[in-house]
């Protein structure tokens, strides 16, 4: 998997290309806490279900089945009453912060793969490019040599594209002024 850290600067990263004054604080807030929930699923161990299992480690939460019904949600709870916004586009920043984790993973050389199609398919895909270390799952190993080396894979692979993001987004709010 990514680390918190990719999955998190990504989301806000790409909030950032969406129109200003439809994606508030709150919302960046909520997509960047989407696209970190789906390691919840890490929990999964604990109760002993098997990585492979639909329920398992980058299982169903790292599908867009998922991110569609976590961005619907979303929706449902923070915005049903907001007739400022345009749910679509907002909707829309929920599903892809929350689908950019699975994108992320699926970008690691680590794992198993990911359940892109779950609960459709439970066949487990990566995507063509394994360029991202993978991070290790628990904190200790995290700040180690390993952690390191994630960290600057990630600052490669993932910082300089959010980067390039923010930068775009800001001109691109800019020239609506």
């Amino acid at each position: 998997m990514a680390s918190a850290f990719a999955h998190a600067f990504s989301a806000f990263a790409i909030g950032k290309v969406f129109p200003k004054a439809l994606i508030s604080k709150t919302v960046i807030t909520l997509g960047i806490l989407s696209a970190v929930m789906p390691d919840a699923d890490v929990i999964a161990f604990r109760f002993g279900i098997p990585y492979e299992h639909m329920f398992g480690h980058r299982g169903i939460t790292h599908s867009f089945f998922f991110a569609a019904i976590w961005a619907l949600l979303l929706i449902g709870i923070f915005h049903a009453k907001d007739i400022t916004k345009d749910k679509k586009v907002v909707f829309l920043y929920y599903f892809i912060a929350t689908a950019s984790h699975g994108i992320l993973d699926g970008l690691t050389t680590g794992g198993r793969g990911v359940a892109f199609f779950a609960p459709l398919l439970d066949q487990r895909y990566f995507l063509p490019w394994k360029i991202i270390k993978v991070s290790p799952l628990s904190i200790e190993r995290f700040f180690s040599e390993w952690g390191m080396q994630v960290i600057m894979s990630e600052a490669f692979w993932v910082g300089i594209p959010s980067l390039l993001l923010i930068f775009l987004g800001y001109y691109m709010n800019r020239k609506k002024q």
